[in-house]
């Protein structure tokens, strides 16, 4: 892991989108008033005529981007996840989920690392949403090699898409030459003391606990949960049976995200207990990203202390 280059995973979005515009002629981008935050602009700066902005019209977007899909266009829509979950949830769920379109939802500023925004843009609640719906797959993406990677893999993919970004820069995991598949996760290490599996900006949190527990003789291993929806049941019930404890954490609540998908692969398979970290059940503040992850024992520290 590179902790000296960081790079926000919106901004990987954005430049994968060009990228991706370049190859396939079908790929269009829809934002909601918001190009500058989500980098879509990007796409918009090479590909004019396949953008559109909405405005602050979260709803019509998502409704825009299904009659799109119907057309056989590959609409990618773009608006921070408080509005995209929240506020056109009605829209995913009938227009896009029920008929079964081929439409991206990327949805950028999640968690309470969106910061100084607070608790009205710090959506906390939007995977438990987006996994509930049927036909809709869900991922996490915890840096810029894994984003791009997602980017373009959902483009094949025929079907609802739900991927959450961030706003805050995270450190690069992994190499360019790194296999991912959607439903698999990603083994990093073979601790048996535990296992912490991550998703997000959570993910590097959980790779520096894991090497700063090494120096103490406690030896963990790390999953990427980077797909929520499908979930790899068979590498969480490994793990389980291979190792101690089973720690979950996410920059969302504890409830109906990552946490709840994981105990209830693990109540059905292999019965174990497994603690959750993430919000409890609250909203968050407004304040620093970082000084908030810290605050609600989002980082490194907060995993380390749930293991001594």
């Amino acid at each position: 892991m590179n902790i000296d280059k960081k790079i926000a995973t919106r901004q990987s979005y954005g430049e994968k989108l060009v990228e991706l515009g370049k190859i396939n002629k079908d790929i269009v981008v829809l934002d909601a008033d918001l190009a500058t935050a989500t980098k879509t602009e990007l796409f918009k700066k090479e590909f004019p005529n396949r953008f559109f902005d909405i405005g602050i019209a979260e709803q019509n977007m998502i409704s825009t981007a299904a009659g799109m899909a119907t057309c056989g266009k590959i609409p990618y829509a773009s608006t921070f996840a408080m509005f995209a979950a929240g506020r056109a949830y009605d829209q995913i769920r009938n227009s896009v989920c029920y008929p079964k379109l081929n439409v991206k939802i990327c949805a950028t500023h999640a968690g309470v690392s969106v910061g100084e925004d607070g608790a009205t843009h710090q959506m906390l609640e939007d995977l438990g949403m987006m996994r509930a719906l049927p036909n809709m797959t869900v991922m996490s993406v915890s840096d810029d090699v894994e984003t791009k990677w997602a980017v373009e893999e959902i483009s094949k993919l025929n079907g609802p898409v739900y991927l959450r970004l961030c706003r805050l820069a995270s450190p690069v995991i992994y190499e360019e030459n790194q296999k991912f598949e959607i439903g698999k996760g990603i083994q990093i290490g073979d601790g048996t003391d535990a296992t912490v599996i991550a998703t997000g900006l959570m993910v590097s949190e959980a790779i520096k606990a894991k090497e700063e527990l090494e120096q103490k003789g406690i030896y963990i291993r790390v999953v990427d949960i980077h797909t929520i929806k499908p979930i790899d049941k068979e590498l969480i019930v490994k793990c389980a049976k291979e190792t101690k404890r089973i720690i979950t954490i996410e920059d969302h609540s504890i409830i109906g995200g990552l946490g709840t998908a994981v105990c209830e692969v693990l109540s059905e398979e292999y019965p174990s207990k497994v603690t959750r970290l993430g919000m409890l059940d609250t909203f968050g503040k407004s304040g620093k990203a970082e000084k908030l992850l810290e605050y609600y024992g989002l980082d490194k520290n907060g995993i380390i202390k749930a293991l001594m």
